[in-house]
């Protein structure tokens, strides 16, 4: 391979590592191509771009994005595949839904947001990270829920003030 091509691959995974947030590196090694396709597939169907790459190759361009990977270069060892996301829990729970079946793939590490978890044993915890949009769900559930209270007192009471007091007061 030439060197502009090797460049080019470099370039093209920096690009990747730049416009998403989170990505996991993966061992798919040993899968046989109609359980790498179905891998691919699922993939694609949970918005997770899978893509296969040589350690140097990912290491380098890993070196050109800000940030500090230290301990991902640790991991680049082997058979090495990436996974993009934009939703920092998707990977881990396709890894768990795929691993039903197969015995991998196994995850060699992660980042998310600004974290990095080593090792196959981190999947459960990643499986059960909260995505963006399921935090601010659960924020506006707590902050509706003083006004809920409210409201189904003043519904409750009669409609009286002294009804609104009783019931508020019973709930107390």
């Amino acid at each position: 391979m030439k060197k502009e091509e090797k460049n080019k691959i470099i370039d093209g995974l920096v690009e990747q590592f730049k416009v998403t947030n989170h990505f996991y590196v993966t061992d798919i090694s040993d899968l046989d191509v109609e359980t790498t396709n179905n891998l691919r597939r699922l993939c694609y169907n949970k918005n997770v771009k899978l893509q296969v790459a040589k350690n140097t190759f990912i290491q380098k361009a890993l070196e050109r994005t800000e940030g500090d990977f230290a301990q991902i270069f640790d991991v680049l060892k082997g058979s090495s595949a990436i996974m993009f996301c934009e939703t920092a829990n998707v990977p881990a729970k396709l890894i768990k839904e795929f691993r039903k079946k197969n015995p991998k793939p196994i995850l060699k590490g992660a980042f998310v947001e600004s974290s990095i978890f080593i090792g196959d044993s981190q999947v459960d915890s990643l499986s059960k990270l909260k995505s963006k949009n399921e935090l601010i769900g659960d924020i506006i559930m707590i902050l509706q829920s003083p006004a809920k209270n409210v409201l189904g007192a003043l519904q409750s009471g009669g409609n009286t003030i002294a009804g609104v007091v009783k019931t508020l007061s019973e709930r107390a």
